[in-house]
C-alpha cells in the first residue's frame, strides 16, 4: 500500500506539471526556449501545490488512519517535498544555463567559384557598367585635352612675334627673295620663290616693307619689278613699286638700311650686317650655314620662311 501511494503520488506530480506546461505554451504560443523558463517557474508550483495537496489527503487520511499510518504518511510526504524541490532545482539550474537571448542567424556565405584562388569573377552587369563608365571617362577625357590644347598661332601672330612689333623692315632681293645669288644671274634670269611669298606677304600687313638690290643696268631692274609683279608681291597693297630701290654697290645698299633706320634688316651679306649692327635694332642674317652671332642683336636663319617656321 505505501508503494501503490508513492507511485501515485509522483505520477500525479508528473501529470500535473505536464498539464500546465502545455496549457501555458498553447496560450501564449511561447518557443521551445521558452518552455524552459516555463518549466523552471512551474516546477516550484507543482511543489507547493503538491505539497498543499499532500497535506490534505494527509489530514483526511489522519482521521481514518491510525496513528502509525499518519506517520508513515508524513515521511512519505516528505520524501515527495525532497523529490519535488531537486526538480525544481534542475528546472532552475537548466534555466540559466541556456542562453537568454534569441540567437541571430548567421547568414551563410556562399562557397567561392571553382578555382584555388577563390575570387569569384566580375558578373556581365559589372564588366558592363565599367565599360560604359571608362568610355564616358575616355570621352570627357578628349574633350578636357582639346579645350586645353595650346592652340596653333597663325602665320600673322608668328611673325609679329618674330619682329618683336617692329614697324619698318628693309629686305635685301638676291638669295632671300630671289633664287638667283648675284647681279649677272639676275642679267640672265629673274626667278622669284614662291616659298617666301606668304611670309613677305604678311609682313606688309604689319610692316612697312621696303626692297633693294645692287644691280648691273636698268634692264636688269625693269626684269625684277616685272618679276615681282607677275609673282602677285604688289597686288596686296602694302608693297608698292616705289619701296623696291635699286643700287650700284653694296656701301648704297648700306646707306638706304642707314637713312631709313627700319627696325630690322634682312641681308646675305655678312660685312654689312656688321657693319649695320651698330645702327640697326635687329638684323636677320640668311645664310646655308650657320654662323656666329656677331652681336646679340644678329639673328641666323638657312632662309627667311624657316626663320618664322614656315618650313
Amino acid at each position: 500500500m505505501a508503494d501503490s501511494s508513492k507511485e501515485e503520488l509522483l505520477q500525479l506530480i508528473k501529470r500535473f506539471g505536464a498539464y500546465l506546461s502545455v496549457k501555458m505554451s498553447t496560450l501564449f504560443s511561447i518557443s521551445s526556449q521558452n518552455m524552459h523558463l516555463l518549466l523552471g517557474y512551474s516546477a516550484p508550483l507543482c511543489f507547493v501545490l503538491a505539497y498543499r495537496y499532500e497535506l490534505n489527503v494527509g489530514l483526511e487520511m489522519s482521521e481514518l488512519c491510525d496513528s502509525n499510518l499518519f506517520k508513515w504518511y508524513q515521511n512519505t510526504r516528505s520524501i515527495g517535498a525532497i523529490a519535488g524541490f531537486a526538480v525544481a532545482i534542475v528546472f532552475t539550474w537548466r534555466l540559466f544555463r541556456s542562453p537568454t537571448g534569441p540567437q541571430r542567424r548567421q547568414p551563410k556565405r556562399q562557397a567561392p567559384a571553382s578555382g584555388s584562388s577563390g575570387v569569384n569573377p566580375p558578373s556581365n552587369s559589372t564588366l558592363t557598367t565599367t565599360g560604359v563608365s571608362s568610355s564616358e571617362d575616355t570621352r570627357a577625357q578628349n574633350v578636357v585635352d582639346e579645350f586645353f590644347q595650346p592652340v596653333k598661332p597663325t602665320l600673322g601672330q608668328i611673325v609679329r612675334q618674330k619682329l618683336s612689333e617692329g614697324r619698318k623692315v628693309t629686305c635685301r632681293l638676291l638669295g632671300v627673295i630671289l633664287e638667283e645669288s648675284s647681279p649677272e644671274e639676275l642679267q640672265k634670269q629673274v626667278t622669284v620663290k614662291y616659298s617666301v611669298l606668304e611670309v613677305l606677304l604678311e609682313i606688309t600687313k604689319y610692316c612697312d616693307l621696303y626692297l633693294m638690290e645692287r644691280v648691273l643696268d636698268d634692264e636688269t631692274e625693269n626684269k625684277v619689278l616685272s618679276a615681282l609683279e607677275d609673282a602677285g608681291v604688289f597686288t596686296s597693297g602694302g608693297l608698292v613699286k616705289d619701296k623696291v630701290l635699286f643700287c650700284s654697290t653694296e656701301n648704297g645698299r648700306t646707306s638706304f638700311v642707314r637713312q631709313l633706320e627700319p627696325d630690322w634688316h634682312i641681308d646675305t651679306n655678312p660685312e654689312i650686317i656688321f657693319q649695320l649692327s651698330r645702327f640697326i635694332k635687329y638684323q636677320l642674317h640668311i645664310s646655308p650655314t650657320r654662323s656666329e652671332r656677331a652681336t646679340s642683336n644678329v639673328f641666323n636663319s638657312p632662309s627667311l620662311e624657316q626663320f618664322f617656321g614656315c618650313v
